[in-house]
């Protein structure tokens, strides 16, 4: 599977966005943000769960066509 293109025209492999999002959560937390900062980090936050969860979806669309090749 190629690297996911986001609506940014950006490519994130899975750990880029997994390594991405972590550090966005760990903003977010910490506070210390004008509300307008938080709003942006909360949508970047969405968009890279978001790439991380079709990845994930495809590599478990990958196993199961190679676990049962009749579903292929």
């Amino acid at each position: 599977m190629a690297d996911q293109t986001t609506s940014e025209g950006e490519q994130l492999s899975y750990e880029t966005a997994r390594e991405e999002l972590v550090e966005t959560v760990r903003r977010l937390e910490a506070g210390g943000t004008t509300l307008e900062e938080s709003l942006a980090l909360w949508e970047r936050g969405e968009h890279l769960a978001t790439v991380c969860q079709e990845w994930l979806d495809g590599v478990r669309a990958r196993l199961d066509a190679r676990l049962d090749p009749e579903e292929e």
